[in-house]
């Protein structure tokens, strides 16, 4: 035999001796099983996006968005590999099917593995809303609110259009919250005293912009490493009241960051770089942080991102999802918000300019600082298929970055 017909006999005996491999019916739903599932990398804004969709036997089909880690090749080929441990399966079994791809991956995920679990979930979800014949938050205890609050990144290389940006987009949009980067452009070249000094100008320049009530979260993007250097720089920008210093230092080390959250009167905030609810559950007992950030698109999923705020919710920790990827996260993050109490706010980008809004057949838009929570079965949209012949997928990776000495800065 073969070794490609060995390994492909002996996975099917395997899949064949799996516990409730069977679809059966539950209530007065006929049985239901996977039979396909379908990616998509869509090139936009110098990365990729990565889409998923799961097709049943019975019509009904769920779409999801996979993290971009770069290369994206790999994770696809992750969620090609899970695709032949699920179809065959009933795709209302969220939590069984989660735990085999979660246990079956022999050690525990890191980022790629992470990111196609996460997708593959989203789409779980939306096939199970779909199925009920309701929004998918109704299907995790119902909704605690009826829209969801947003904000976006100020950018700007200067204080003066750090701080034009906010006023524009606080007008445009309605935000009652933004973030910026706090130091300047190319601060692994400067001094550390003209990173602090420069932090405090631009904190001051977009507080004096839009007003003293517009909540302002300052992201350090984890480029630190000494804990009293951040100390240093919280200590230059906490006159203009931020709403949260976020990454201050690098994720690693949690201990750290209590450190530093003893010394500071600035909320912490992290999370984005942490994984599962076992990584969240050291910064949560430490109370190191207080928000924490998890990704959606990587961090498990929907049910996991639950969990973990549940968790957090027990600690008297907030919850302020990251969200860097394209509007279908934002869609499934909607639901998350809307059916968690300790959620705040949510990070977003406008999906009403080409090509971001074409990814959606209707994607969601903010009004008034706010995003509506969708109505229809399942997470309430569709993905534009016919669209993604024109976003050809791309190679890519982060930028990297240099100190003046020539060794590798954090990025």
């Amino acid at each position: 035999m073969k070794r490609r017909d060995f390994f492909e006999t002996a996975m099917a005996a395997q899949i064949g001796m799996a516990p409730m491999l069977q679809a059966a019916q539950v209530g007065t739903r006929p049985a239901m099983k996977i039979t396909d599932i379908k990616t998509w990398l869509v090139g936009v804004g110098g990365r990729n996006l990565c889409y998923l969709k799961i097709e049943t036997d019975q019509g009904i089909h769920g779409i999801g968005e996979v993290y971009s880690c770069g290369p994206d090749e790999a994770t696809m080929a992750v969620v090609a590999d899970f695709k032949t441990w699920l179809v065959g399966q009933d795709p209302r079994n969220i939590e069984h099917l989660w735990n085999m791809m979660y246990n079956f991956t022999r050690f525990p995920g890191g980022l790629i593995v992470n990111a196609a679990m996460s997708g593959i979930d989203h789409a779980l979800w939306d096939i199970a809303g779909k199925a009920a014949g309701v929004p998918t938050y109704m299907l995790l205890g119902g909704k605690v609110r009826e829209k969801i609050r947003v904000y976006q990144s100020a950018g700007g290389g200067t204080p003066s259009q750090l701080a034009e940006n906010g006023k524009r987009l606080v007008e445009k949009y309605g935000y009652t919250a933004l973030k910026m980067r706090p130091q300047p452009n190319r601060d692994n070249q400067l001094p550390y005293n003209s990173v602090t000094r420069q932090a405090g100008e631009r904190v001051r320049a977009l507080r004096d912009a839009v007003g003293p009530d517009v909540d302002i979260g300052c992201d350090i993007h984890a480029r630190f490493f000494e804990v009293r250097r951040a100390a240093a720089l919280a200590r230059a920008i906490e006159p203009y009241n931020p709403m949260w210093l976020e990454e201050p230092i690098r994720p690693e080390n949690e201990n750290a960051m209590l450190k530093l959250a003893e010394a500071i009167n600035i909320p912490i905030a992290s999370g984005e770089c942490n994984y599962m609810r076992h990584e969240f559950r050291k910064i949560l007992a430490l109370q190191a942080v207080d928000i924490v950030q998890p990704d959606i698109c990587v961090c498990g999923g929907l049910l996991e991102m639950k969990k973990i705020a549940s968790m957090a919710e027990a600690h008297y920790v907030m919850v302020a999802p990251h969200n860097p990827m394209g509007p279908l996260a934002t869609v499934v993050n909607v639901h998350f918000a809307a059916s968690t109490p300790n959620f705040l706010v949510l990070e977003y980008h406008p999906d009403d300019e080409s090509p971001r809004k074409d990814i959606l057949k209707e994607p969601l838009m903010v009004k008034g600082g706010y995003l509506p929570l969708p109505t229809k079965p399942g997470l309430g949209v569709e993905l534009n298929e016919e669209a993604f012949k024109t976003m050809p997928s791309r190679r890519w990776h982060r930028g990297f970055d240099y100190r003046v000495d020539g060794s590798v800065a954090y990025v």
